[in-house]
């Protein structure tokens, strides 16, 4: 059995002969996003993320896929995003902070960079921002209740939910024009020192996602209060930002 890649990159002319096999000229693009793009990717541990771009005509037979999706899903790439260019462009004003990171980080496997010349409206940006951020806000304080804010349970939480925290920051860095890091941790600190928000909370919370962190299960308790505090005070800044 083939293992898991350590560079996603090895993968790309297999994977890209399966696609045409299957769909023919109804593939438009196949695109790498995520972590497995850039410095954050864990062989092993980190899923590498594909999309996969039809025509109209294509998509209407997805379900060619099985088998090769299943192939790949044993050698840790996830079930790929199935999309259309007439999806995307109709859904960027609904979408806009993950097609952002989509934009930011991602690799052409094949076909047509769709991505590279995406722009955003920033208003439909900022909305989605005090959406997401509010919403995360309850559903944070609704685990931490579930959980009874202990150690284990805690932290699965954690793992979770920073992804989507620094999606966040992501698209409101790029609201204020912030020259954007390349990596997880350069975000939450840019994100601090712009919005004035306690950098190191977030980086506490990534050290847990990444398994690099030694606290014990109280210091854990008392971190997840202080994300639920900065993304309170983050929720009232992005409700009176201005673009």
């Amino acid at each position: 059995m083939a293992k898991n890649p350590k560079d996603p990159k090895t993968i790309f002319p297999e994977i890209t002969d399966d696609y045409k096999a299957l769909f023919g000229d109804d593939l438009v693009s196949i695109i790498l996003y995520g972590s497995a793009t850039g410095k954050d990717f864990r062989p092993g541990t980190s899923d590498i993320n594909l999309m996969i771009v039809l025509t109209e005509d294509g998509i209407d037979d997805v379900d060619r896929s099985f088998e090769v999706v299943g192939k790949w899903r044993k050698r840790g790439v996830a079930v790929p995003l199935f999309l259309t260019e007439v999806y995307i462009k109709s859904s960027l004003d609904v979408f806009p902070i993950e097609y952002l990171n989509f934009q930011r980080n991602h690799v052409q496997v094949f076909g047509k960079d769709i991505l590279e010349d995406m722009k955003f409206n920033p208003e439909f940006l900022r909305l989605q921002c005090e959406r997401e951020i509010k919403g995360k806000l309850l559903l944070l304080r609704e685990a931490f209740i579930e959980t009874s804010g202990k150690g284990k349970a805690l932290r699965g939480v954690i793992g979770q939910a920073i992804p989507s925290l620094i999606a966040i920051f992501e698209a409101l860095l790029h609201l204020k024009e912030v020259s954007l890091p390349g990596d997880r941790r350069g975000i939450i600190r840019a994100a601090s020192e712009t919005f004035n928000i306690d950098g190191g909370v977030f980086e506490g919370l990534l050290d847990i996602k990444e398994g690099t962190s030694k606290i014990n299960d109280k210091e854990c308790f008392t971190l997840f209060k202080g994300c639920l505090q900065e993304m309170r005070r983050l929720s009232k800044l992005v409700d009176s930002l201005e673009v």
